[in-house]
């Protein structure tokens, strides 16, 4: 009886105004190569991250979505978001 383990990436998603991926990992454990457990997670790719060491799909499916007015429109939106607000007076 033989227990085996794989991890695929089963599914890509691109969600939202900054094309953000997704992608759905699932982990499969097989018993003489029979499927006994599926189980899955995801990994979010924003424009700008570092996707070396990332699936060769994963890195040309970046290429694609994520242009250089992507990038730019995702920077200063998260530059927005960082800026503290200023609150308005109550006089």
């Amino acid at each position: 009886m033989a227990l085996t383990e794989r991890t695929v990436i089963d599914k890509y998603e691109i969600v939202g105004e900054f094309n953000m991926i997704q992608c759905r990992h699932a982990t499969i454990i097989e018993r003489d190569g029979v499927e006994i457990s599926r189980s899955f997670h995801r990994d979010v790719i924003a424009p700008g991250d570092d996707v070396t060491g990332k699936a060769q799909e994963v890195q040309d499916l970046v290429g694609v979505m994520h242009t250089d007015a992507i990038k730019a429109a995702y920077a200063a939106h998260t530059a927005d978001q960082s800026e503290p607000q200023e609150e308005a007076s109550l006089s």
